[in-house]
């Protein structure tokens, strides 16, 4: 297998292995984690339409009871002790950590730790090593001894998979922002790449938009190559300290690695030559575009790389902390925190034997509330709620107002299109996604809303908007239309995960049902992109997810959106997807997916069972005609026997995705809205007024 920067395997050579429909195998630890314990599991011969009411009722109150005032949802989204790490680092950089947050983040970023020492990115995987290097130093500047049973073992691990050598670039570049690691040493990526036209490959513009976010402010440090003190020193992450730099072979000139390699040294040696005049440029250039893109929040993008690099860069340009730019940044990087009080550390951290001494403080990576909103929305109309109820009323009220109505980086390749999209955070008016449009739309058209002729304008322009958003393959892509060249994957400098936008069978299958609500099934468009879903479906019958964990999210997402389509419950596509279905089922009736599905096929539709995952498997049986087959009622079963007493699920294990296996998400919503719309759609069907061309 092709082995990324840390020695794991691609996800591009698992998918093709699991194409060709390799057995499963393996298993997953139990989830020990409970914060309640489940009502007792239902007897053999309960009716299961009266068990699926009930459990329907208690899940309905618990998502109810949820929403905020204004009319919106927003779970907490968790991702890995990174965010944390670096929040701790860019706070030391700008001179403005203090005790207070340092202790509370330390205390969740200990809690994380695994008993080998090490962290990882999801619940239960395995130990990861730019995670681990990152958490290590986090805890340096809490004040932790490198001598320290928990720190010891974390550096002992380092060293032996390769030290901060065999670290990702990003982790090694906030090293070097302290003299722990050299500038020399790092990918060269100069401000002048600003300049590139837009039609050259690798201009900025090549980039998907989360990596143009984070890569422009990310020129600009490069271009200064600052080292602010180091607090301490990081010997002990080095396999020899005195020669911290292995040497590295030169690929052949023939191959993709060994022509970027050689690229790069290009880029260093022009570092050498630059005419400053257009350096200075480059960076005035570089300082407007980040300038133009910060949001009314003081966020960039809404997520938390584009914004921590993006500080960095503006101080380094002369912006005073004071700077009404500088503080709505970090006020915004503070309104990402989640401080608990007193709580106990997850499962892993409790085996490492860690203890909260206070208040505990966890980073999300970014916000989530259109998402949760829509998706919630849904689920509680598909669950029977009345479509005139004030909670969804208060739901479409507030989605309505946060619809994009101006032009963003989207419209550089769509220049003469209408905006009319949602993005997926509180404020990112630069970024909506084709994704979030369509699930907004299919929230609006399942509400009652007094504003109707409101409501028809708003879908209106989403739907135009995301048919122009298509592709030429025919599928979409979530922030761009075709964003799929394949040289920034391979720079050397973009080993932190995927760094494009390609239509993906996720995104694809929801901007159709979408459209398919709207009546639009003869349009051409709607037919060339339901032949491009069509045309991705495995051997398997599977679906690959691109934005959820995995097969079953990709399939969880097809098939409900070729019943709208109108395929027949016995197309072949159908049932191949039905097939595969009930063959991945688990034996305890529920579905699930480890992360590690991504870059190793045994574990494709293999874990232990979640509630989300569950549900998606559910969604996509009952969409194929299935809700009275044998695998749906056990899903169901399972559903109903593992529900907490409270309306919620268990679900520690990480079911989203950023960038497939680099960075993935427990998104906390999704364990309660994805089951509560399968049991909804078992008793009502998907609550949506259908449209017929």
């Amino acid at each position: 297998m092709t082995s990324t920067t840390d020695g794991s395997a691609d996800p591009g050579t698992a998918r093709a292995a699991a194409a060709s429909g390799t057995t499963r195998v393996g298993t997953l630890p139990a989830v020990t984690e409970t914060a309640q314990s489940p009502p007792n599991p239902p007897p053999p011969d309960s009716d299961l339409d009266a068990l699926v009411s009930r459990t329907t009722d208690r899940a309905v109150g618990a998502l109810l009871g949820l929403q905020h005032q204004q009319g919106w949802w927003k779970g907490d989204l968790e991702t890995n002790v990174t965010m944390d790490a670096e929040d701790l680092l860019l706070r030391e950089f700008l001179g403005i950590r203090d005790e207070a947050t340092t202790a509370a983040a330390a205390r969740f970023v200990r809690g994380e730790q695994r008993p080998d020492g090490t962290w990882a990115t999801f619940y239960g995987g395995p130990g990861d090593l730019s995670a681990t290097i990152e958490a290590y130093v986090a805890l340096r500047l809490a004040g932790d001894e490198p001598r320290a049973p928990h720190m010891a073992r974390a550096s002992a691990w380092v060293r032996e998979h390769g030290g901060v050598a065999r670290s990702r670039v990003f982790t090694r570049i906030w090293l070097a922002l302290f003299g722990w690691w050299s500038w020399d040493e790092l990918p060269e990526m100069p401000p002048e790449l600003m300049y590139l036209p837009k039609w050259v490959p690798l201009n900025i513009y090549s980039f998907g938009s989360w990596a143009r976010q984070t890569i422009v402010p990310l020129t600009v440090v490069c271009a200064f190559r600052p080292a602010h003190r180091a607090p301490f020193r990081l010997d002990e992450l080095h396999r020899d300290p005195a020669r911290p730099v292995p040497e590295r072979r030169t690929a052949s000139v023939r191959s993709w690695e060994g022509a970027f390699q050689r690229l790069d040294r290009t880029l260093h040696a022009y570092r050498r030559v630059h005419s400053r005049a257009l350096r200075r440029a480059a960076l005035r250039s570089a300082e407007r575009w980040i300038i133009v893109r910060q949001e009314n929040d003081g966020c960039w993008g809404g997520i938390q790389p584009p914004a921590v690099y993006s500080l960095i860069a503006l101080r380094l340009l002369g912006y005073d902390l004071q700077h009404p730019v500088m503080k709505a940044g970090l006020a915004a990087l503070d309104s990402f925190a989640v401080w608990r009080d007193g709580e106990s550390p997850g499962s892993e951290g409790e085996q490492a034997g860690a203890a909260p001494d206070g208040p505990v403080r966890m980073i999300e990576a970014c916000q989530s509330p259109v998402w949760d909103t829509c998706l919630a929305t849904i689920a509680l109309a598909d669950a029977g709620v009345p479509r005139d109820h004030p909670a969804l009323r208060s739901a479409a009220e507030w989605m309505l107002g946060e619809q994009v109505v101006r032009p963003g980086d989207w419209s550089v390749r769509r220049p003469q299109l209408a905006p009319g999209g949602w993005s997926f955070e509180f404020d990112n008016d630069n970024y909506p996604d084709t994704d979030d449009t369509a699930e907004v739309a299919l929230a609006l058209r399942r509400v009652h809303h007094p504003e109707l002729r409101g409501v028809d304008r708003a879908v209106a322009r989403a739907a135009a908007w995301n048919l122009g958003m298509q592709s030429r393959s025919g599928g979409w892509g979530a922030f761009d239309a075709d964003n799929t060249s394949a040289f920034p994957n391979r720079l050397p400098f973009c080993d932190f995960g995927e760094v494009i936008d390609p239509p993906s069978a996720d995104v694809s299958a929801h901007v159709l049902e979408m459209l398919a609500a709207e009546g639009r099934q003869s349009d051409p468009q709607f037919r060339k992109g339901l032949a491009w879903l069509l045309s991705e479906q495995e051997p398997t019958g599977a679906w690959f997810g691109r934005w959820g964990v995995n097969y079953l999210y990709g399939t969880g997402s097809v098939l409900p959106a070729l019943a709208a389509a109108g395929l027949p419950s016995a197309h072949p596509a159908m049932r191949r997807a039905v097939r595969w279905l009930e063959s991945v089922q688990n034996d305890d009736g529920g579905w699930g997916e480890d992360l590690r599905s991504y870059i190793d096929a045994e574990w494709v539709a293999n874990g232990t069972s979640t509630a989300s995952q569950t549900g998606w498997a559910l969604m996509a049986l009952l969409a194929a005609g299935e809700r009275g087959s044998d695998a749906v009622h056990g899903g169901l079963r399972w559903l109903a026997a593992t529900q907490r007493a409270d309306g919620t699920w268990d679900e520690p294990y990480f079911t989203g995705t950023g960038f497939p296996w680099d960075f993935s998400i427990n998104y906390h919503l999704y364990r309660l809205v994805f089951p509560l719309t399968a049991l909804g759609r078992y008793l009502h069907g998907d609550g949506l007024p259908h449209r017929t061309a």
